[in-house]
Formats: structure tokens, C-alpha cells, sequence
């Protein structure tokens, strides 16, 4: 009898943990917001994949290491769908960017360790945003440690371009173009009055061009052609 090695069980990365993405929707509205309005400024960028609340693992082999940040960013990894980010497929290459939107449920002791994950497995800009209290934290890896922004009016992220601005009642962020960031209900009013605004516009080109073929026919009846004139 031949006995052959056991061969070693097929490691399981989970895509989902059967949590919610978000506990509110005012929670969620924010990582949609950030989510889609950076895939609308790398649109035009192949090799830059946004995603959020997608499983990371940066180890190969240990599916217990992991993080679901509401939006990751990673440069020079081509777009496509994907069931979680699995670092060691990506040529190793970590997430370059995290946002972390609060909710009444993250605990500090939460958000400490992902803090720590974040700055251990290579991100270079961590943002977190609490839209209750309207406030704003951020960090900056420097060497290999997270060095935090002391100053985040005005700040504009090294990678993405953009610039965050904290009013009394909000955050803002704009388009390295100035263009704000909207919410999908927003984008989809200003495609709508952009429309409007197009129609309107051929419809007064078309009026004048009406009367300026009825200025003709009046001309012509009375015997003037304009093009002898």
C-alpha cells in the first residue's frame, strides 16, 4: 500500500462577516459618497482600484488578519471586481488610502486597533470622519510609523488630489478640478439641470432660427434677396 502525505487544507478567506456595512444611513450615505465620487475621478485611471468595505488580507495564510475599511484606495492595481483584496495576488502592493466613517457603534478600543493595522501593513493616509460630532482626524505614515495632520482645514491628500474643508455643519471635499463632491442624488439634480439647461438652449437656437427663416420669407416676398446684397 502506497501512503501519500496529507495535503495541507485549503485556507478560507471569507468575503463577509454577516455585518452590516453601515449601522445608519447617515453612516452609509458617506461611504457611498466617498466611495463613488473617487471612482468618478479615477475613472479615467486603469490602474487605480477603490473599493469599500472590502475585506483586506495582507498575509497570506492567516485569514484571521483582516480589515474591511468603508473605502480603501490602492494605486497601480488594475480595476475589476473582486471578493476581498488579498494583498500577496496584488503584488503586494497594501491599500495606499482608508476612510473610516463613525457611527454611535464604534468603540475606541475598535477603532484603536484598526489604527494600529492601518499604520502596520503599510497605508500612507488614514481619514476618519465622524459625521455626528463633525469631526474630522487624519494621518500621514511617516517612515513607518503614522504621523497625525495637526492642521486638516484645507488639507489636500498627497495621493487622491483632493481638499477637505470643514464647515460649522459639515464636511466638504473637492475635485483637485474644485468640483465638490456630491451625494448620488445630488450628481443625479445636476445631470438633470445640466439637461435642462442643454434643452433650453437648443430650443432658443431653434427659435432664432425660426425667426431669422421667417425674416427671410418676409424679405424674399417683397422681392429682396440677401444674397445679392
Amino acid at each position: 500500500m502506497v501512503i501519500t502525505p496529507n495535503t495541507a487544507a485549503e485556507v478560507i478567506y471569507p468575503e463577509s462577516d454577516g455585518q452590516p456595512m453601515a449601522d445608519n444611513t447617515k453612516q452609509f450615505r458617506w461611504i457611498v459618497t466617498i466611495k463613488e465620487n473617487l471612482e468618478i475621478l479615477f475613472a479615467a485611471h486603469p490602474d487605480v482600484f477603490i473599493a469599500g468595505d472590502l475585506f483586506w488580507y495582507p498575509v497570506e495564510g492567516n485569514p484571521n488578519i483582516k480589515q474591511a475599511p468603508d473605502t480603501l484606495v490602492v494605486f497601480d492595481r488594475p480595476k475589476g471586481d473582486r471578493g476581498s483584496y488579498k494583498q500577496w495576488e496584488e503584488d503586494n502592493i497594501p491599500p495606499q488610502v482608508v476612510f473610516e466613517i463613525l457611527s454611535p457603534g464604534n468603540k475606541t478600543k475598535e477603532m484603536a486597533k484598526k489604527l494600529l493595522f492601518y499604520q502596520r501593513y503599510g497605508v500612507e493616509e488614514y481619514y476618519i470622519y465622524d459625521p455626528d460630532d463633525n469631526e474630522l482626524t487624519g494621518f500621514v505614515r511617516s517612515e513607518d510609523w503614522f504621523q497625525e495632520i495637526n492642521e486638516l482645514q484645507g488639507w489636500i491628500s498627497p495621493r487622491l488630489g483632493i481638499r477637505l474643508e470643514i464647515t460649522p455643519e459639515t464636511l466638504e471635499i473637492y475635485r483637485p478640478d474644485g468640483e465638490k463632491f456630491l451625494t448620488p442624488v445630488e450628481l443625479d439634480q445636476l445631470r438633470m439641470q445640466e439637461r435642462q439647461a442643454k434643452e433650453a438652449a437648443l430650443q432658443q437656437l431653434e427659435q432664432e432660427r425660426q425667426k431669422y427663416q421667417d425674416l427671410l420669407t418676409r424679405l424674399q416676398e417683397r422681392g429682396i434677396n440677401l444674397d445679392q446684397i
